[in-house]
């Protein structure tokens, strides 16, 4: 299994961290063994800072087609991110360390990759962190959608059944602290949670 991870997705989020918004999608790849379903999320034990990042995660199918939907938190080192930006270096140790691909419980998606960012669907990103609302906006604002995503994938990677694809993240992100509280959702248009995580970070 691959956790496929697409970047700068949404246009506000790639404006606030000073880059352009790509035309075609860029990725980057994490272990599966930095995913993390339940518990504390590790802040003071990581030798860095650690910023939230609440994302749409799609399980893919063997038609590389959503077969379940959920919300994820893509954690950052946004330090040690810019550290190795700078010398033009991977950015492996800013993204892919223990417990940096949280997945909240997936729920089953039987339409298209384009309906997750039809406005009729209404799906929406949302993550509070310590009862303040930090990050919220809906999927119909993505710019490279998840469509553009697994339609670039599929034309070099080796994309398989049960594969985890991370979709990107809204504007608002920022540094996590130990003690803080998180809440994510992903609703639709009812304002129904459909997958949620709740965690403290110690």
């Amino acid at each position: 299994m691959a956790l496929w991870c697409t970047i700068r997705t949404f246009a506000k989020h790639a404006a606030e961290l000073g880059n352009e918004s790509p035309t075609a999608p860029i990725f980057f790849v994490k272990p599966n063994n930095c995913l993390q379903r339940t518990g504390p999320v590790a802040v003071s034990s990581h030798p860095g800072e650690v910023h939230h990042e609440v994302e749409c995660v799609v399980r893919l199918d063997q038609h590389a087609q959503p077969e379940a939907i959920a919300v994820g938190l893509d954690l950052t080192d946004r330090a040690t991110q810019s550290d190795l930006r700078n010398e033009q270096l991977p950015w492996t140790k800013g993204k892919c360390f223990r417990g940096s691909a949280y997945v909240g419980g997936f729920v089953e998606w039987d339409s298209s990759l384009a309906s997750l960012i039809d406005p009729a669907e209404g799906l929406v990103l949302r993550l509070w962190v310590n009862d303040v609302l930090v990050q919220s906006a809906p999927l119909s604002e993505m710019t490279i959608t998840p469509s553009m995503q697994v339609e670039e994938l599929l034309t070099w990677a080796p994309v398989s059944a049960g594969d985890y694809l991370f979709t990107g993240t809204p504007a608002g992100v920022g540094q996590l602290f130990k003690g803080d509280s998180i809440h994510a959702t992903l609703e639709n248009q009812q304002g129904s949670v459909l997958s949620s995580i709740q965690a403290r970070c110690d």
